[in-house]
C-alpha cells in the first residue's frame, strides 16, 4: 500500500495535493483497497462550494455505495471528467484519479501527514 510523502491526508481516507491556489483531493490507496472495484462515482458540478467535513461525492463499488468527504471549505474549479467514464481508475492509480480541484480554500480540517496517515490504516482505519 502506497502513502506519498507529497501529500496530506484526511482521517476520512482523502489524499490532498496543494498545487498553487488550487487544491487536489482525491481517495486513498487504503480507501480504494477497502471499498474494491470502484464502478461509478458521482462528482459535483465546477462553481458548487463543498464544505469541510461534509460529502461532495459519492462512488459505488461492488461493495456498497460510500461517501467522499470535502477535507477542506471552498470551490470546485475542475473535476477529473475521465474518472466519469473510467471510475475504476481509482483502484489502478489513486494519487492519480483526482476527484475534483477546490479554489478559494477558506478552511482545512486537521491533516496527517504520510506517516501520521499510514499509522492510522494500521490501527484499523477508522478516523
Amino acid at each position: 500500500m502506497e502513502f506519498p510523502k507529497n501529500l496530506t491526508y484526511a482521517k476520512t481516507h482523502e489524499w490532498l495535493k496543494k498545487d498553487g491556489d488550487l487544491v487536489e483531493i482525491g481517495l486513498t490507496d487504503y480507501a480504494q483497497d477497502q471499498l474494491g472495484d470502484i464502478v461509478f462515482v458521482n462528482l459535483p458540478e465546477v462553481g458548487d462550494e463543498v464544505t469541510m467535513g461534509e460529502s461532495f461525492a459519492d462512488v459505488e463499488s461492488v461493495k456498497a455505495v460510500s461517501d467522499i468527504y470535502s477535507p477542506v471549505t471552498g470551490v470546485v474549479a475542475e473535476i477529473n471528467e475521465a474518472l466519469l467514464d473510467a471510475p475504476e481508475s481509482v483502484n489502478g492509480a489513486p494519487y492519480d484519479a483526482w476527484f475534483i480541484k477546490v479554489k478559494d480554500v477558506t478552511e482545512e480540517e486537521d491533516l496527517l501527514d504520510a506517516d501520521a496517515y499510514e499509522a492510522l490504516c494500521q490501527e484499523g482505519g477508522e478516523a
